[in-house]
Formats: structure tokens, C-alpha cells, sequence
């Protein structure tokens, strides 16, 4: 039998920032200010002068570099932006201090984690969701819905690229220890989000994945082509070896099309969707905003109004499996 725990109403969301690289310092952190029912309490890293470094820059009351005591500290959410290596062991311990928990991306290392993560978290009544921003643009939403009232007609295709330029360095996602994969892991992840979005559920999935500019550990390039359950294809290709690449999503249907463009990997340029319906005119639609924001808004109201998370720890664990089935389907890689 399980028991229910029943948790105090939260009335406003007290976060505690556990990883303290660029994106939560140049993303995470400075979004917190905009959200009315949100305040920053305290920061984790386990390097004590990073730690120290940005509660002052952000006017963070606390900072920690152990965990154990940044989890005692007067908060009820957690944004875990650490390397992936640390998420398993992070949100579990999260968990079990009630901690309501946002995880970056992937979940986890491997599937197998990633269900100890969503189990733990529904057992402890706590919500769970992972950071994949790209859904909550109000731009995909609209395409979304147009997908849903089923205004393109059968669904066709989808395809999505995604590629940047990330030589090799200190960064861990180079790391296959510290990030479990390349490209795929850090990009892709975004991509199986989108099409799973966009399409529904995936039924099958194969591709590549490749070193073409960078050799090392991990992959700098993979593509997968899926199949999903309701009917229709679709193709994504991710890469850290691009300097240039026009990245962006194309959904065909039957009686018309749509395409999403400067959302991926284009931070300086306004969304812009394009639509095309049989027996109407082109038309085009641009939406300025940050990503980062409007997920977080979302999160904010899951957690204050215990309703269900926008983009769940179960979409992480699909995900997740899905990475695992593409990777054990590709050829070793050539360190």
C-alpha cells in the first residue's frame, strides 16, 4: 500500500542552485529576479570559492560546498545544473529531503538510473521535472497545437538539426565518465524531446553517430531517422563540429507544412514560424522571449499549485531510453 505524504502548500518558491557553471551562471541564475513567486536562497558547488564567487555576484544568501548541508538550508526547490555524472546522486538526495527538483539535461548516465530517480521522486511526493526548454516557446506551442487540430493534415515528417561548433577542452561533455556521451547526450537529447513533443511516442529509431572534426571519447556528430506510433517519420542531426549551420525544425503533413526557425542554437534572433495551409496564404510569426523563462514560469506554477510538471522526470527516463537504444544500435566509436 502507499502511503500518500501530504506536504505543506508552498507559497512561494524558495530555490537552491546545486552546479554553478556558465549556463546556471549566465541562464539560470539571472532568470530567478523575473519570477514574482521565486527567490534564490542558496548555492552548491563543490569548489568552495566558486561557491562563495557567486552568491555574491547574484546576492545569494548562502552557499555551501557540501551538499548534505546546502539540502538543510532553508529551500524547497532545487535546480540541479551540475554535470550529468552527478544528477543520479544529486536528485536522489533531493528527494528524500522533499525537495521539489528541476534537473538539467540528460536525466541521467543511463536508463537504469534515471527509473531509480522517477521512483524515488514519487514515492518522497515530490515533483520532478527535467530542463528542456524548446517546448515551452510560445512558437512551439502554437505549432503544436496546429499539429493537434490536425490543420497539416496526416503527419508526415519531422526533421530537426541542431548543430554548433564545441572543440574539445576542459568541458566535461567531453568527458564519457563525466557526461555518458557527446553530441547526442548534450544536443540529441533536445532533439528526442522535440519530436516526441511534435509527433507523440517514438516506436523505433536508428542513425549514426561519428568523431568527423573532433576525436576524442565522445561523439561530435550523430542523426537519427525514428518512426513514430501514430504514423509518420522523422530525422534529426546534432553536431559540436559546426561553425556555421541553419538550425531548425520542418514538420510536413499532407495538406501543408510549418517550419520553426532561430529557435535552436540562434540566441540572438527572434523565433520565427512559418506556416503553410493548402488553399491559404503563407503566413509568418515572430515571438521574442527566452526559453529559459517561460519553462521556468511553468515549473513555478507546478510547484506552487502542486500541478503536473510541464516536461516530466518520466519524459527524461524516455528519452533516456531512447539515447540507449540509438547508441547500442551505432558502431563503436574510435577513441
Amino acid at each position: 500500500m502507499m502511503i500518500k505524504i501530504r506536504r505543506p502548500v508552498i507559497k512561494k518558491v524558495k530555490w537552491g542552485v546545486a552546479g554553478l557553471g556558465r549556463y546556471s551562471e549566465n541562464n539560470f541564475l539571472p532568470s530567478i529576479p523575473y519570477l514574482t513567486r521565486s527567490t534564490l536562497v542558496s548555492v552548491f558547488s563543490h569548489d568552495e570559492q566558486r561557491a562563495k564567487f557567486i552568491s555574491e555576484k547574484f546576492s545569494v544568501p548562502n552557499y555551501f560546498f557540501d551538499y548534505d548541508e546546502f539540502l538543510k538550508s532553508d529551500i524547497n526547490a532545487v535546480y540541479i545544473g551540475s554535470k550529468n555524472s552527478d544528477h543520479y546522486e544529486q536528485v536522489i538526495k533531493a528527494a528524500k529531503a522533499g525537495k521539489n527538483i528541476l534537473c538539467e539535461k540528460p536525466i541521467a548516465l543511463t536508463s537504469s538510473q534515471a527509473q531509480e530517480m522517477v521512483d524515488i521522486c514519487k514515492r518522497q511526493g515530490v515533483k520532478f521535472g527535467i530542463n528542456y526548454v524548446h517546448r515551452l516557446h510560445p512558437l512551439a506551442v502554437k505549432a503544436k497545437e496546429i499539429l493537434d487540430k490536425q490543420m497539416l493534415g496526416k503527419l508526415i515528417s519531422i526533421v530537426i538539426t541542431f548543430n554548433i561548433e564545441l572543440p574539445p577542452g576542459e568541458n566535461f561533455r567531453y568527458s564519457k565518465e563525466k557526461s555518458g556521451g557527446g553530441a547526442l547526450r548534450d544536443l540529441g537529447t533536445h532533439l528526442i524531446d522535440l519530436m516526441r513533443y511534435f509527433g507523440g511516442e517514438i516506436i523505433d529509431i536508428t542513425g549514426h553517430m561519428d568523431q568527423i572534426i573532433y576525436k576524442s571519447e565522445v561523439d561530435d556528430f550523430a542523426s537519427a531517422n525514428l518512426k513514430f506510433q501514430n504514423g509518420g517519420y522523422g530525422y534529426f542531426n546534432v553536431s559540436f563540429n559546426s561553425r556555421l549551420a541553419f538550425n531548425k525544425i520542418e514538420i510536413v503533413g499532407h495538406s501543408g507544412a510549418l517550419s520553426i526557425e532561430n529557435l535552436i542554437g540562434r540566441k540572438k534572433h527572434p523565433p520565427k514560424l512559418n506556416i503553410l495551409l493548402e488553399g491559404d496564404m503563407r503566413k509568418s510569426f515572430r515571438k521574442r522571449g527566452n526559453k529559459l523563462h517561460f519553462l521556468l514560469r511553468s515549473v513555478q506554477r507546478s510547484f506552487l499549485n502542486n500541478e503536473p510538471m510541464a516536461v516530466s522526470g518520466e519524459d527524461g527516463l524516455i528519452n533516456m531510453k531512447l539515447m540507449e537504444e540509438l547508441e547500442r544500435k551505432c558502431l563503436p566509436l574510435k577513441s
